[in-house]
């Protein structure tokens, strides 16, 4: 094998990190390429989340794998970054993710990053949520933050969020009465009281702010449970870890 000069070697190796960083560093947009795929970070186990055991029956795969990493919210969640956000997963035993704008399964992977303790937070009570109501459909998560965090606006569908912005907010679709695994359309297909289980679980598991549709009656503490235009067909958790 030939030998190669030194700066040879430095080029490779500089080329060698460019792509490492490229990889580290997706696009934040999601155009292009599949989904990268999300391992367990050594010392985290699996069943923090959903894990690989808590597959449901008819849906396929292992369960979601959840790359842990301390993660850090950056100012506010509608001026904000995100830190070694970490990436939910597209579906679970007993959730699946919905884009919002694209309204299909699942979510954008760049639009499901969030600090450690809010995807596990989410997990957990999914999970709970699920156990609790085994022949409800599973719950619907949609956007969380991008990949790094930052102004989640119209640019990227919709309205946009005005919040959002440093991984510690995250939308939760109402279940549907006919248990169809889609966000509800409107008002008369919600499940009011499942619905409202799980406004009770979020307000349990430290959510500062539940935002919830003004026409669904959903209750809670005032000073959390907030009604608040465009939710009546989800709600949203925001915490302060």
């Amino acid at each position: 094998m030939p030998r190669l000069s030194l700066p040879l070697v430095l080029l490779v190796l500089a080329l060698g990190a460019l792509a490492a960083s490229a990889r580290e560093f997706e696009d934040d947009r999601g155009t292009g390429g599949r989904e990268p795929r999300a391992e367990l970070a050594p010392g985290n186990s699996a069943t923090d989340g959903e894990g690989p055991a808590a597959t449901a029956p008819g849906h396929p795969g292992t369960g979601p794998r959840v790359r842990y990493r301390d993660s850090v919210a950056i100012g506010s969640p509608s001026a904000g970054r995100l830190i070694r956000g970490v990436r939910l997963p597209a579906q679970g035993a007993h959730f699946f993710t919905w884009d919002p704008i694209r309204k299909t399964f699942p979510n954008r992977h760049w639009r499901r990053f969030g600090t450690d303790d809010l995807v596990r937070t989410t997990l957990r009570v999914v999970r709970a949520f699920g156990r609790a109501h085994p022949n409800a459909p599973r719950v619907a998560v949609g956007d969380l933050s991008r990949t790094h965090g930052g102004d989640f606006g119209p640019q990227f569908g919709s309205i946009g969020h005005a919040s959002h912005q440093n991984g510690l907010d995250v939308d939760i679709y109402y279940p549907r009465l006919d248990r169809a695994e889609r966000a509800p359309a409107s008002v008369p297909q919600v499940d009011r009281r499942l619905a409202q289980d799980l406004v009770d679980r979020f307000v349990e598991a430290g959510a500062v702010k539940v935002f919830v549709g003004p026409s669904l009656g959903l209750r809670g503490p005032r000073d959390i449970v907030v009604p608040l235009v465009n939710h009546d067909n989800h709600l949203h958790a925001r915490f302060a870890f």
